[in-house]
């Protein structure tokens, strides 16, 4: 296949990660919606007098709002655009951020952090795809990689938050707090491009031809576009497409890796790392919120670490790897549970577990989910598989702390549930192995042709990796 250039022409590589900063932005307040509450929840609990599943509802309200927003997105991301969608984003988590800081009833804390959760279900399945979809294919690895560093920037901003407002337990600040990154995106969005390929698929070919011009120059948009549009032509963007075999198959493999995304453990261990830590006898709330800003920086050093990694190595080789680790950081977390050690032996395993899963799964789920889909159906299957990803993240959130409280009820310990998350990676470890075919520097198109191909090659016709 012929690659692409090197470099973007002119100054355009910088225009790219300017744009791309901006629409990570949604990433940005993703990781800060769903991570602040990580540190406001020693509170909530006494605020509100909450028993284990009052705190799953309390947790896992937003996620059960972030299965809306997909939803929503499919429709507002064909309508209106990508970029048009992220201001319906944005305005959503500014009621979310308003409302949560000022509940009088945890039903009410409840409706707020639902709106906040159609807000992040919009801004999770759209940054990555408006990214991806004006990117070119050698950086398109990387630049979707922002989103991923924006929302760990975002995470661990929320818990350097939430613990300079532990003191004196301002909680309701640590939800206000949200405002200014959501004015943020707002304001950025102005000066962002609408996505080239949704442009072309509503017959407004000129602008669309005059943002790949902005980014590649002249003879390089052209081609671009010409592929785009003969892509357009094989494609009718209706459900029954994403029925056919080959689609069936893109499906399945989007479904399962945003699934496993989820259900893997580590997303819980940092959504409850204080509490966990707490109740392990690290220290008092504020010592364990203090903790979790070491287990953050980690998952910051590993996304910045990943950002090179995605750009060095294919997608298929470091889930494979990536995965096999955190397994063995859950091994470690039980092993612990069971032997009675050290607290700290527990953060030392949610280190291995959340580096592990920020260096791989974590980034590189949205980059396969956002580049595997043809143009005209992106939408549907990313909204599909997204709404999937928080259906999962919802029980598993509500049911986390029950799980554990089993554990602990029957051995003494929770040790029992990090052996079911390490047993859960290992079998996300055989579908990528199995399954996952390699999408490196590969167009968008020539991706989307591979499915309705239906040949078991790459679309560039070098064999895959993986057989489909």
């Amino acid at each position: 296949m012929k690659t692409q250039p090197n470099s973007p022409v002119g100054c355009s590589r910088t225009r790219l990660y300017m744009i791309a900063l901006i629409a990570a932005t949604g990433g940005f307040l993703f990781g800060y919606d769903l991570s602040i509450i990580s540190g406001a929840m020693i509170f909530l609990g006494d605020h509100f007098q909450l028993d284990s599943s009052g705190k799953g509802i309390a947790m896992s309200s937003a996620i059960l709002g972030s299965i809306l927003g997909p939803l929503v997105g499919m429709w507002l991301n064909d309508k209106i655009g990508r970029r048009s969608t992220l201001w319906v984003a944005a305005i959503c988590f500014m009621i979310s951020a308003i409302g949560t800081a000022l509940p009088r009833t945890l039903f009410e804390f409840c409706i707020w952090r639902g709106i906040g959760g159609i807000g992040v279900g919009l801004a999770a399945m759209t940054s990555p795809m408006y990214i991806a979809e004006i990117s070119p294919p050698h950086l398109r690895g990387r630049l979707v990689t922002v989103n991923q560093l924006a929302i760990v920037i975002g995470i661990n901003l929320a818990v350097i938050a939430s613990y300079l407002l532990s003191f004196g337990s301002h909680w309701r600040w640590m939800f206000a707090s949200e405002v200014l990154p959501i004015l943020a995106l707002a304001l950025g969005l102005f000066f962002v491009p609408r996505s080239p390929r949704w442009l072309a698929s509503k017959g407004r070919e000129e602008e669309a031809l005059a943002v790949l011009e902005s980014i590649n120059g002249t003879e390089q948009a052209e081609r671009e576009l010409a592929e785009i549009h003969a892509g357009l032509q094989e494609e009718t963007g209706s459900f029954r497409q994403l029925l056919l075999p080959g689609m069936r198959k893109a499906m399945v493999i989007g479904l399962l890796i945003m699934i496993f995304s989820q259900i893997n453990g580590v997303n819980m261990m940092l959504l409850y790392g204080p509490s966990i830590l707490h109740e392990a006898g690290i220290g008092d709330a504020s010592q364990s919120i203090f903790f979790t800003i070491f287990l953050n920086l980690v998952i910051l050093v590993s996304t910045i670490i990943a950002f090179w990694l995605v750009q060095r190595f294919g997608r298929r080789p470091i889930m494979i790897w990536g995965v096999t680790a955190m397994a063995a950081g859950h091994l470690i977390m039980a092993g612990n549970f069971f032997l009675g050690g050290s607290p700290f032996i527990n953060l030392l395993a949610m280190f291995v577990a959340a580096g592990a899963f920020t260096l791989s799964l974590a980034p590189l789920s949205w980059v396969i989910v956002s580049e595997i889909f043809p143009n005209q159906l992106r939408a549907k299957a990313v909204s599909i598989v997204c709404a999937a990803l928080y259906l999962s993240s919802f029980l598993c959130a509500q049911f986390f702390p029950m799980i554990t409280e089993a554990f602990q009820s029957a051995t003494g310990h929770p040790g029992g549930a990090y052996i079911i998350f390490a047993g859960i990676c290992g079998t996300c470890v055989l579908v990528c192995w199995k399954f996952l075919p390699e999408t490196k520097d590969l167009t968008l198109e020539n991706i989307g042709r591979f499915w309705k191909s239906q040949n078991g090659k790459r679309a560039d016709g070098r064999d895959s990796s993986a057989q489909l």
